[in-house]
């Protein structure tokens, strides 16, 4: 059993024939033993498929490993088309912005008339399969009377929308400082003629509504809405409608009124527009809006539009502080990776990811008794090793009926893949310019000292601040930088089309990306997990959407010659930095 494991993690130029100076705990040589991988994976496919799609039917027959892989494929690309189907849908966009028109918004008023035409042609250039429509709501104070409201229902005519608001918006002063906000967004909800899959209400405003509820700023209607609106009313119906809130900060004065909101709906991203100068006020808008838009598509074809709100208001009971690490114990465990492939064809062998290279070592740390962060499929605790290195420890919300070793096992592969290929990329770039593409080294933890029964999460280092997500697996891009374009573009190209790495996601460094959590589109649909999706999801999701940049076409990536890797080896490396 010791010629399983090492002491350390290996690079792939190292001995395969090292031998581990540390014990095995006999329970981890138990699981090893009880563990069919290939056949607790292919259960979970069908598991995952099934909770998928709901016209899928689950049979609990005992099947031999022919019939269950024929099974799993199966319901695998049932499941998988029915979700590129949903994606295809949420590229279509309602986008509504509602926006204070009072006398002090003036100069976000002036920047949104400049604002759609530069967002559209963003979209155009980093998400083409993307389709807006835009529309508009302006408030202002109810003795405005017959402009106190001003709406613009949707149109995919941008030049129109913006002689709109050119000809029609101007800036109103009132006599008091909260505005008529419930009156703005109940029009906007129940007004607009909202369609498409994806709905984006952006609210951009710098006063808060009436009431002492929101404000104790000056208010000639302390008692709130006169004509009888409540946030409660107004929000649920958005939730009904589908519709994502997003909000655009201009003062402090809105944070009650943020407040409440959260209460209601739950968590929702909020941007700061604040002013400046009238270019700057511009581009801080144009952000807002374009990051509105692909946050929002990126949601709803990861969970869908009706599950969005209720992964908002999901309570976990999380604590974003770090604890005092010293009066938390030190536990005992063992952490597990894989040695990293020497080649492609040891990456495209299924049968590479098993015991023979999977090698561990004991650990020490201590891990925070709340997590501090959840998405949509793990929740991220604080932790520390014994050399006070700070770490994240991440653990599923659910695994299902299955082994959940086994998927935790295929979240280290997926690492392991993401691994060998940046450091493909970043040996044919080394000479130039160019941003290195790393990922954290993550491995699998197993631990049974938390409350005696046997755990497993996943642990990596602690990223610094300014983690982002810069696309998605689904082929949204929600912040564009062409090295990580160019790299996606050279995964499918090394491997010759058999897969692409995206959902990257990480920290941008000087002269580095610091990535970590990728997903992965393979031809082969039993592998890489439930965000796989297949020879279809490499076409709709990348191939559709991607447009070459300097880097890949000094790289000449797309180009036919069969002679990729060579080609690269020979290049003479560029100049400039991306």
């Amino acid at each position: 059993m010791s010629k399983w494991f090492f002491s350390k993690r290996k690079s792939e130029n190292e001995s395969s024939n090292t031998t581990s100076t540390n014990s095995t705990p006999s329970s981890l040589v138990s699981d090893l033993d009880k563990l069919n991988l290939t056949e607790e994976r292919l259960k979970r496919y069908v598991y995952e498929a099934n909770t998928q799609s709901s016209d899928i039917t689950f049979t609990n027959n005992t099947e031999d490993e022919t019939n269950l892989r024929a099974r799993a494929i199966l319901l695998r690309e049932k499941a998988v088309s029915k979700t590129l189907n949903n994606i295809k849908l949420s590229m279509k966009v309602d986008l509504c912005f509602v926006l204070d028109c009072s006398g002090s918004m003036q100069p976000h008023i002036d920047a949104a008339k400049d604002c759609m035409l530069q967002v559209s042609n963003y979209i155009k250039n980093t998400n083409s399969n993307i389709k807006l429509r835009v529309g508009f709501c302006g408030y202002r104070d109810y003795y405005n009377e017959d402009m106190r409201l001003q709406v613009f229902d949707f149109t995919d005519k941008y030049e129109t929308f913006t002689r709109y608001l050119l000809n029609n918006v101007a800036a109103i002063s009132n006599d008091d400082d909260p505005e008529d906000v419930l009156g703005g967004l109940d029009a906007a909800v129940n007004q607009m003629d909202w369609q498409n899959t994806t709905r984006v209400l952006l609210h951009i405003g710098d006063y808060p509504p009436h009431g002492r509820r929101f404000t104790y700023l000056k208010d000639k209607y302390p008692d709130g809405d006169p004509n009888g609106l409540t946030p409660e009313n107004i929000l649920k119906e958005m939730q009904s409608k589908n519709i994502l809130y997003f909000f655009g900060k201009v003062t402090c004065h809105t944070e009650k009124m943020l407040h409440v909101f959260r209460e209601i709906i739950g968590e929702f991203p909020v941007f700061d527009i604040v002013g400046g100068d009238p270019i700057s006020l511009i581009e801080n808008l144009v952000k807002a809006t374009s990051s509105s838009i692909t946050l929002a598509v990126s949601l709803t074809s990861t969970v869908g539009s009706k599950e969005i709100y209720s992964l908002q208001q999901k309570k976990l009971d999380m604590n974003p502080n770090e604890p005092e690490w010293k009066i938390l114990p030190l536990q005992k465990g063992v952490i597990m990776w894989y040695n990293i492939p020497r080649d492609l064809n040891q990456l495209e062998d299924p049968n590479y990811f098993n015991r023979s290279n999977l090698f561990s070592k004991s650990f020490t740390f201590k891990i925070a008794s709340q997590p501090f962060s959840a998405g949509v499929e793990k929740c991220a605790y604080f932790a520390l090793d014994t050399q006070n290195s700070l770490m994240v420890i991440k653990e599923y919300h659910c695994v299902g009926k299955t082994n959940p070793f086994e998927k935790y096992l295929e979240a280290i592969e997926v690492s392991t893949v993401a691994c060998f290929l940046s450091t493909k990329f970043n040996s044919i770039i080394k000479r130039g310019k160019i941003r290195k593409v790393n990922f954290l080294n993550v491995s699998l933890l197993r631990t049974g000292t938390v409350d005696l029964h046997t755990k497993y999460y996943t642990i990596e280092p602690r990223l610094n601040s300014g983690y982002k997500r810069f696309n998605a697996n689904t082929g949204i891009i929600t912040e564009l930088h062409h090295t990580l374009e160019a790299f996606a573009h050279f995964t499918y190209e090394y491997t010759k089309g058999y897969l692409v790495v995206c959902d990257l996601q990480g920290i941008e460094l000087d002269g580095e990306f610091l990535l970590t959590d990728p997903a992965i589109h393979c031809v082969d649909p039993l592998r890489f997990g439930r965000t796989n999706f297949g020879k279809e999801g490499i076409n709709q999701c990348f191939l559709t959407n991607h447009k070459c940049n300097e880097i890949c076409k000094k790289l000449r990536l797309g180009n036919s010659d069969s002679n990729f890797g060579l080609k690269l080896k020979k290049l003479n490396l560029f100049k400039g930095c991306f």
